[in-house]
């Protein structure tokens, strides 16, 4: 006879606000993660969502910068960002569309934002490397909207699947080697439930954008903007407040390395991140 092991839900272990901010040339944004109030959750090391109807807030962009050592992801939810590097890569990231861009040893790019119907927003993720990953080649996976998958549940709730698997068997477009990680957009109308199974081992999320949601361990229904960190567990189970609610549910395997950060750079050590500043000082980025 085959033993059954018990699933278990996972609780939550915070519900932190994000924090408004402002990034390159003087974009307006909300900073989930990679604040004083919430610093990381290995592997992930940032997040923003930016957004605003009005063009002044955004439309300086990020102009030139470099980065190593990680991994940034781009989600638009409305709008577009044109980017290009000093590679020769160069493209625009429209409505729906995601660019998973793997800095690895470098890079310098420019990210700038361009208004459709008055609207720019969209999200961006900061994902780690492991030490062997840091100084490997840069390389991009970008797919436009058409090429993420939609799953449909029960009660009128959709799955966005930009990253892994879900447990229905919808594959994303993104294959993330390093972490394994996931990266679902989540939209449930009032009272629609959401169950999810996830890894054990992974360290997961939800990020709380639109209406109001229920989690299963939580005190009550959340409002956003708002990052709810779950604890330890196999699944995620959630309901929609009187409005619906739309978030996203990231979950990735830890590294368990040492984070040594600076500007545009996290590397392992504090050496590697002088090494990185005198590269880029030297045009060896």
């Amino acid at each position: 006879m085959t033993a059954t092991i018990a699933s278990t839900v996972r609780p939550v272990i915070a519900a932190v606000e994000g924090m408004a901010t402002s990034d390159g040339a003087g974009v307006s944004m909300t900073r989930m993660l990679g604040t004083p109030r919430l610093r990381t959750l290995d592997p992930f090391l940032m997040l923003d969502l930016f957004g605003s109807d009005e063009p002044t807030d955004y439309l300086a962009g990020f102009p030139d910068h470099p980065h190593r050592g990680f991994e940034t992801v781009t989600y638009m939810l409305a709008g577009r960002m044109r980017h290009a590097d000093n590679h020769g890569h160069e493209g625009v990231i429209e409505t729906g569309g995601v660019q998973w861009m793997t800095a690895g040893r470098g890079l310098i790019h420019s990210e700038m934002p361009e208004q459709t119907e008055g609207l720019m927003r969209g999200f961006q993720l900061w994902i780690n490397l492991p030490a062997r990953l840091k100084m490997t080649e840069p390389r991009y996976q970008e797919f436009p909207a058409a090429r993420i998958p939609v799953e449909s549940r029960e009660g009128g709730a959709t799955v966005t699947v930009i990253a892994g698997d879900t447990a229905r068997g919808t594959a994303g477009p993104v294959r993330a080697e390093a972490t394994d990680a996931r990266y679902f957009d989540v939209a449930l109308p009032a009272g629609a439930g959401f169950v999810e199974p996830l890894p054990a081992t992974h360290t997961a999320f939800l990020v709380l954008f639109e209406g109001s949601l229920e989690v299963a361990g939580s005190d009550g229904p959340m409002t956003g903007p708002r990052v709810i960190v779950l604890g330890e567990g196999d699944r995620v189970e959630a309901v929609a407040g009187a409005e619906g609610a739309r978030f996203l549910l990231l979950s990735g395997r830890p590294l368990g390395e040492p984070i040594a950060w600076g500007g545009p750079f996290v590397m392992n050590t504090r050496d590697e991140v002088m090494q990185a500043f005198r590269d880029y000082e030297a045009g060896r980025i």
